[in-house]
């Protein structure tokens, strides 16, 4: 039993969505069935283990249950805020055949933030010192990384090119939705773990790696992440008031006033259909746009964002645009409005949703003074240029399904830099996974 009497309050209630109090995580968690072989933890990408920590909570072992997240998952908080739990541990839930699933997502948020107010810490620092590897990105795929590495003893480095660690989900996700207090609590128990984060150090250049080999690395994962967006090819692209939602979100979450200057008062559109683009209209609401629009190609129903988070946008006054393509940004030297064409859905396309087809004669033109293309990211130019592994034509590195290994025998990498743009748990399954890789490659057991 190591429940307390005293309920504590949900940390960060003031910027996010409130959470569960203890209570209502001890109700929620008794709906569990206890399933044998719990189909919520297999459906977990991150190995969390739900099944377990519901299960403990339930009976009232919260410590136990906090202690099953973080041993399992270096970035729970962060997963149980914005994992798409409705399309994975949720979705695989046996209460549904009943009801309703378990709200695990906000369960393990809970769980987390109560072992931060209790001050439990149960993954601890050890004293054994082996071989240096080096991680570059400061991700969750990296810093997941470093913090298996480090639990066993291994002197870890992260290189992070920007100034501050935490990859995409510091710069890419709004602070209304993961609050930056709680993604730095998780980065600083790292930390604490011994790995060493050194941010404004990019590894670049054709002789990048071979520098790490000469400083004495070992070993190296490599995870800078995606941070090149990939924009519209149309007339007036270059017009003032046309940004990416890599700079607006960036811009926003350095507190860049510059940023929220440029959106206020205005009529915003985003161009996009996935979580980053609802992200960026919600935001430019917050930021005072006068009116906000979503332009998507296709359907209302595949659009990639997560069902809570249309329903959100639409409630937040955000106007859907759905089967309509951006043909052309107007204006002189600032936007002024965009040309559009509605679109058919025809044929599936490789992603199995129907591909958008134009429909000539159907253009249209709504007015806008800023225009945000929420569309998809690729490697930055000139990381291709690291000499010793391989990239396929996608602009991905080409690593081993099962371990992770790079066309170089000593580099591993995972994360968005392999897969494309995924999700936190999948970045967080990746560095574990490529962590085993390591120490059995350094242990004379991997190939």
């Amino acid at each position: 039993m190591s429940t307390q009497s005293a309920e504590k309050a949900p940390l960060f209630s003031d910027e996010m969505e409130k959470g569960f109090n203890l209570t209502l995580a001890v109700e929620e968690a008794a709906r569990c069935l206890l399933c044998f072989d719990a189909p919520c933890s297999q459906a977990c990408p991150a190995g969390t283990d739900p099944g377990s920590f519901i299960r403990k909570t339930r009976f009232r072992n919260v410590t136990g249950a906090i202690r099953t997240i973080k041993q399992n998952n270096p970035f729970g908080w962060s997963c149980g805020v914005v994992c798409p739990t409705a399309k994975l541990c949720e979705l695989a839930c046996s209460r549904t055949a009943i009801d309703r699933p378990i709200q695990i997502g906000k369960l393990q948020r809970f769980l987390v933030e109560h072992g931060w107010a209790i001050g439990f810490q149960p993954v601890k620092k050890v004293a054994e010192v082996k071989e240096k590897v080096a991680v570059v990105g400061s991700g969750p795929a990296g810093l997941t990384c470093a913090r298996e590495l480090s639990l066993k003893g291994y002197e870890v480095t992260v290189f992070e090119k920007k100034n501050l660690p935490g990859g995409n989900l510091r710069y890419g996700i709004p602070s209304f939705r993961l609050s930056t207090k709680g993604l730095e609590k998780e980065i600083n128990e790292i930390g604490a773990l011994g790995v060493n984060i050194e941010t404004n150090s990019p590894v670049e250049g054709t002789d990048g790696l071979e520098k790490l080999k000469q400083q004495g690395f070992k070993a190296v994962f490599f995870s800078p992440g995606l941070w090149d967006p990939i924009r519209l090819d149309i007339e007036g692209s270059t017009l003032e008031g046309v940004v990416s939602a890599t700079a607006f979100l960036n811009g926003l979450n350095t507190s860049d006033a510059a940023v929220e200057t440029a959106v206020k008062g205005k009529v915003a559109a985003v161009i996009g259909g996935g979580s980053v683009a609802m992200d960026a209209a919600e935001w430019a609401v917050k930021a005072g746009a006068e009116d906000v629009y979503l332009l998507y190609r296709r359907s209302y129903t595949q659009m990639p964002a997560e069902e809570k988070e249309k329903v959100q946008a639409l409630n937040n006054g955000i106007h859907f645009l759905i089967l309509a393509q951006p043909v052309k940004y107007n204006g002189s030297d600032h936007l002024e409005s965009i040309s559009c064409r509605r679109t058919r859905l025809g044929a599936p396309d490789a992603s199995g949703r129907r591909r958008p087809e134009e429909i000539p004669g159907t253009e249209f033109e709504i007015t806008a003074d800023f225009a945000i293309e929420a569309l998809a990211s690729r490697s930055e130019e000139g990381l291709q240029a690291l000499a010793g592994i391989s990239w396929n034509n996608a602009g991905l590195v080409e690593v081993s399904d099962e371990t992770l290994q790079t066309s170089s025998p000593w580099v591993y990498s995972g994360g968005d830099i392999t897969r494309g743009p995924a999700l936190v748990v999948e970045a967080v399954a990746d560095g574990k996974r490529a962590a085993q890789a390591i120490m059995e490659h350094l242990n004379g057991k991997g190939e």
